[in-house]
């Protein structure tokens, strides 16, 4: 879906550029200092990179390639939550949990069920209780670009139970799987997948251009609604997801189609889904991941939007550059 009446949207940054990393989700996190992280996933060199949500800086890495706590082997979704942080390693078939700001390992879990996990997305149920969700992309064939029989789709996203005890251990439990087993609703090739406890929706992006590469809205029992988004599709893959929460329920789902030679960013209104309108930067091209801040910064006061540009570095939209050009709601940004 390369719209073409997406306006431009200047990026307020673009980081020096990490080639070979292979940069693929992001994740924010609010320093003590009052600064704020963006802890991206690093594919090909197995680590994760911390930049400065303000300005871009590279900070530091974290981890290298391996089995052990602390290491990781093709690192794809990530989350945080509080202090605590998610990792999804694809190759490593699990979740790593690490604590924030050390990165010291806290637990993992997911190995037993997991075959080739991508996205993930985090629901507290209750204080200290987490409904973990997470898409495992398993495919079949020689070159793995077979996508397995409808029987075998109800795998599409794993659940898990999360806990942690006042020692600070870990515990989690397999709550199960689901993905429509229907040709109109199954997910073929999955990575992102967002939620909206308000409204007990779940979006989760189909991949496979070789059908159609959509948004699949689910409910966050597990069931599939019918319903996609956009209707037609989008021109490339669908990627990265993020829900910007706005006052009095209001606000906008966000998803970008990774277009070349530049990305385009589709919003869809919070409540009933309808288009919003959608935007491009004048470099971020081929984005996987993005992170949506809403709170404010030192530098973005009305918040802002993280995306991932061309496999190696971070960019950042302002979002009061995304209220003005799209004329969305002005209360999302003061």
């Amino acid at each position: 879906m390369a719209d073409a009446s997406a306006v431009a949207v200047r990026e307020s940054f673009v980081s020096a550029a990490y080639a070979g990393e292979e940069l693929d989700s992001l994740a924010t996190w609010p320093t003590v200092e009052g600064g704020l992280w963006v802890i991206a996933t690093a594919k090909a060199s197995h680590r994760l990179k911390v930049f400065d949500g303000d300005t871009g800086r590279w900070l530091r890495d974290v981890g290298g390639r391996g089995t052990e706590p602390g290491q990781f082997n093709r690192p794809n979704g990530i989350a945080v939550h509080g202090d605590l942080l998610f990792v999804v390693e694809r190759d490593n078939r699990r979740v790593q949990v690490l604590s924030l700001p050390g990165f010291e390992p806290v637990g993992q879990f997911g190995h037993a069920e997991l075959q080739s996990p991508y996205g993930l997305w985090l629901h507290e149920t209750a204080p200290g209780e987490l409904e973990v969700f997470v898409t495992d992309s398993f495919m079949l064939g020689e070159r793995f670009d077979v996508v397995p029989p409808w029987s075998q789709l109800d795998q599409r996203v794993r659940r898990y139970r999360v806990s942690l005890d006042g020692a600070g251990r870990l515990a989690a439990h397999p709550a199960g799987s689901f993905g429509s087993t229907q040709p109109d609703t199954a997910l073929r090739m999955v990575e992102s997948i967002a939620g909206d406890p308000a409204t007990g929706r779940l979006l989760v992006a189909d991949e496979d251009r070789r059908h159609r590469s959509t948004l699949y809205e689910y409910r966050l029992d597990g069931s599939a609604t019918g319903r996609r988004l956009p209707g037609a599709g989008f021109g490339a893959e669908a990627e990265g997801i993020a829900l910007w929460s706005c006052p009095d329920d209001g606000g906008y789902w966000v998803a970008v189609d990774q277009l070349m030679p530049l990305a385009q960013f589709h919003l869809f209104q919070r409540g009933d889904l309808t288009p919003a309108g959608s935007f491009r930067g004048e470099t971020v091209s081929y984005t996987d991941g993005i992170a949506l801040h809403a709170a404010p910064t030192r530098a973005f006061p009305g918040g802002v939007l993280y995306a991932v540009h061309a496999d190696s570095a971070v960019a950042a939209f302002d979002l009061r550059g995304v209220v003005d050009g799209l004329d969305l709601d002005r209360g999302c940004v003061e």
